[in-house]
């Protein structure tokens, strides 16, 4: 079965950071936005109230991945891995000035602050970034969704994921950049 084809559970999932591109058959992939810049390629897959963000920098690549553990998913080029669990902080530097930097956030709500949460929220998705909605795995008129904002910049790529889960009355909220330094910085020890 891909990952991403039922209704996930927040404290299922694991956050897992790859030094290589995961194959699209792993995933049910709902939504996908690809983003060409001068100095790197990316590509977001909505997969479920799951996501894969893969960016390659020249022969280099990161993929972030949150996701319910798999035997599916593959060991070899795997980085770091880990269960969500409130707020968290990770940073990793790879060979030719490559970084990743990560915070993470599992935020519960009260039942009344909850549904405003979410309102507040899928409209601001409607307006920028990617979004998709479960209607499906909806909860008391609430729908499950992911969110995804980015910026390209220079030689960064900021992602800003959020997965909403009525259920729970749970969000899910990653901020990552993924940047690589100028080759001159690099080259001079800076």
């Amino acid at each position: 079965m891909e990952l991403g084809q039922t209704r996930q559970c927040v404290e299922e999932l694991h956050f897992s950071l790859y030094q290589r591109a995961l194959h699209p058959e792993l995933f049910h992939i709902h939504q996908v936005k690809r983003v060409e810049h001068r100095y790197y390629n990316a590509e977001i897959w909505i997969t479920g109230l799951t996501h894969v963000v893969t960016i390659q920098f020249g022969d280099q690549f990161l993929t972030e991945l949150v996701a319910e553990p798999s035997d599916l998913l593959p060991r070899v080029g795997l980085a770091h891995t880990f269960r969500f669990r409130g707020e968290r902080d990770y940073s990793q530097t790879f060979s030719g000035g490559l970084r990743y930097i990560l915070s993470t956030q599992v935020e519960r709500m009260s039942t009344n602050l909850f549904p405003s949460t979410h309102r507040d929220l899928l409209r601001y998705a409607e307006r920028r970034g990617m979004y998709t909605v479960f209607d499906e795995w909806g909860h008391e008129g609430l729908a499950p969704l992911t969110f995804i904002d980015y910026e390209a910049r220079e030689r960064e790529f900021h992602i800003h994921a959020f997965h909403v889960f009525p259920v729970e009355r749970t969000i899910l909220k990653t901020q990552s950049i993924i940047e690589r330094e100028p080759e001159r910085r690099r080259d001079n020890g800076y």
